[in-house]
């Protein structure tokens, strides 16, 4: 049993604080020029003054898509561990997932912020860190691994709870000043293990470290409701994302395409899915889309309408990107193309989280853990090398495992 597997107290240090002097935090060497730009104007929002009666949890997650399905689950422990109403507490979120926050966050208060304009633009920064202050929660909670002090940890030095408790995030040369100016003004910095520990696992260490017990750690699952996909009718079909924010992590496009073509063989339809700017143009794409029972929705899905997709899909074969975590959080088998830039923290999944009808491919190579600075691809557009090694028949064999068998003329006869 290996230490992801369970959570023992003197597995991570409960406790840690970050001790600065006086003069340091009012005069703070190594930050960079944008923290001194947006310092007034936080200084100003941190001590607006508000007469009114400090009220309820506020949590802060500043990250995407999949890091949101990460951390659903355990947010159901929060109203029990801090002792809150559900309805008292407030999601602070990002702009990426708000189109399903009324659902996937039904019963709590949800709030959503475009995190990249929080981090680049003074003004629209000291209107929402205003917002911020008027709400006035009573306790502070931000328990993410990866993330931006000038984003995520300002917002919590901001709110100015009389309680606020962090996770000890992942500190660098480059962000070592700022997350010292900030954690230093922590009430309860919560240690969840080292590098590289999955993201899933550090909730619920976090969450066990302040209930004095072991929660014990759960797939992640998606509230969602059951309403039928865009694709009415025609038979069962499969969802190919081909997308990622990261060019060098999308596995390329001709192996989609030939797995496709297996696929439409075998008797499923094929629904790509992706953002816009993936070259659809790629790999004779062009042509293969006109094939029978190939549906191109590449550019072309809302949020809401890729969840409807996924619930009902066959399967969904994915790079690794937030539509893969959205597909095991609503249960469908899923199959997800793995690269090392920070294997582990996110995907795979540990044993005991990942779903019967889950499956991770990747190619381990020598140089994994690059944090995706890779030194062996020529420009950023180029895939990454530990993406690219992904062969076609591994990634076959695994999709067959999760897929039921079709009769090669279900498509003919739908």
């Amino acid at each position: 049993m290996t230490d992801q597997d369970s959570f023992h107290h003197d597995a991570v240090t409960p406790l840690h604080r970050f001790t600065t002097s006086r003069f340091w935090r009012t005069l703070p060497a190594g930050m960079r020029r944008r923290w001194w730009m947006f310092r007034p104007l936080d200084l100003i929002a941190r001590h607006w003054p508000v007469l009114k009666k400090r009220r309820g949890l506020l949590v802060v997650r500043m990250d995407g898509i999949g890091d949101m399905v990460l951390f659903r689950a355990c947010l159901d422990h929060y109203a029990d561990v801090f002792g809150f109403d559900v309805a008292d507490i407030t999601v602070l979120g990002c702009t990426s997932w708000a189109d399903v926050a009324d659902i996937v966050f039904a019963g709590y208060r949800v709030h959503v912020i475009d995190e990249h304009a929080y981090a680049r633009r003074p003004l629209y920064r000291f209107k929402i860190s205003l917002w911020l202050r008027r709400l006035m929660p009573a306790v502070t909670v931000c328990d993410s691994y990866l993330r931006r002090a000038l984003m995520a940890d300002s917002l919590v030095w901001i709110a100015a709870a009389p309680r606020t408790l962090a996770s000890l995030p992942y500190i660098n040369e480059p962000t070592r000043a700022e997350f010292l100016y900030y954690l230093s003004q922590v009430d309860e910095i919560i240690h969840t293990g080292d590098y590289p520990t999955h993201e899933v696992i550090r909730h619920y260490r976090f969450l066990s470290v302040l209930a004095g017990r072991r929660i014990r750690p759960e797939p992640p699952r998606l509230p969602w409701h059951d309403d039928p996909p865009a694709i009415a009718g025609g038979g069962p079909y499969v969802v190919i994302n081909t997308g990622s924010n990261e060019p060098g992590r999308r596995w390329p496009l001709g192996h989609y395409l030939k797995l496709a073509g297996r696929l439409l063989e075998t008797g499923y339809r094929v629904v790509f899915v992706g953002k816009s700017e993936v070259k659809t143009e790629e790999g004779n794409f062009k042509h293969f889309r006109q094939r029978p029972g190939v549906i191109d929705l590449i550019g072309r899905t809302t949020l809401p309408g890729l969840l409807d997709l996924m619930n009902h899909a066959a399967a969904v074969l994915s790079n690794d990107s937030g539509p893969a975590h959205l597909s095991i959080a609503l249960g469908a088998p899923t199959v997800v193309i793995v690269g090392g830039g920070h294997f582990g923290c996110f995907v795979p999944y540990p044993k005991q989280i990942t779903p019967p009808k889950v499956r991770f491919v990747f190619h381990e190579m020598e140089c994994y853990h690059c944090f995706w600075r890779c030194h062996k691809r020529i420009s950023k557009y180029d895939v990454f090398p530990c993406i690219s090694a992904v062969a076609e028949e591994r990634v076959w064999g695994e999709l067959q495992g999760v897929l039921p068998q079709v009769p090669a003329k279900a498509l003919a006869l739908s």
